[in-house]
């Protein structure tokens, strides 16, 4: 951190002042940078939190393979409909421009070719919600048996982080364990029993739209 640097006064000068002779600004990531975002304002005044968001899958064959080969031609199109759309705020991803490299969730393998993860922030949860269940998004969730195998525990998991805060994959992690040990809490939560951005007063999930529901 920079030390401040006094002027000289001269004679009749005015009392001392001070200089600083560099600024100072926080790491990307942590709380005191995101301070420095700039925050939405709504009905409740401004908002200091934005919507995090992790989505697994394990594949049932090589992303390399040619069973795979449709869902890895669809990523690039879906992304680039996921950072165009309202609301979207960042996704992790590699120089490829995705996420298909990222090692996280290996002790959810369970035996399959490996686990994929996609781990985004955006304004809200209705915002994210119009994207994952709007047309282009369902497409390849129609699809989803072709290359992901079947999971009876909780895949997606939504939290609410600092605004301007990244989440990371350890984050990530952590959080859908929290969901599959307890259910949807304010520190880990569904679309289907969603919880309201903190400091909002109503602490109680608020149950998915209809037009939420995953096609079979």
């Amino acid at each position: 951190m920079a030390h401040p640097r006094p002027r000289r006064p001269g004679a009749g000068a005015a009392p001392l002042t001070w200089r600083w002779t560099t600024s100072w600004r926080p790491p990307p990531g942590t709380l005191a940078q995101a301070a420095l975002q700039p925050s939405r304002t709504g009905i409740f005044g401004a908002v200091a939190h934005e919507l995090a968001q992790v989505n697994i899958a394990r594949l049932r064959a090589p992303l390399e393979s040619a069973e795979l080969a449709d869902f890895v031609a669809a990523l690039d199109p879906v992304n680039a409909s996921a950072d165009r759309a309202p609301g979207f705020v960042w996704r992790l991803q590699t120089e490829d421009g995705n996420a298909t490299a990222v090692r996280a969730f290996e002790w959810d393998a369970a035996g399959s070719a490996g686990v994929i993860v996609n781990l985004s922030v955006w304004k809200s949860v209705e915002e994210l919600a119009t994207w994952v269940y709007g047309p282009m998004h369902r497409q390849v969730l129609r699809r989803r048996r072709e290359w992901f195998h079947r999971v009876t525990e909780a895949t997606v998991a939504l939290w609410w982080v600092p605004a301007g805060h990244r989440p990371t994959t350890d984050e990530a992690e952590k959080r859908v364990r929290r969901l599959r040990e307890r259910g949807s809490t304010p520190v880990a939560f569904s679309f289907g029993h969603a919880f309201p951005e903190p400091g909002r007063g109503d602490r109680e999930s608020v149950t998915g739209r209809p037009d939420w529901l995953c096609p079979a």
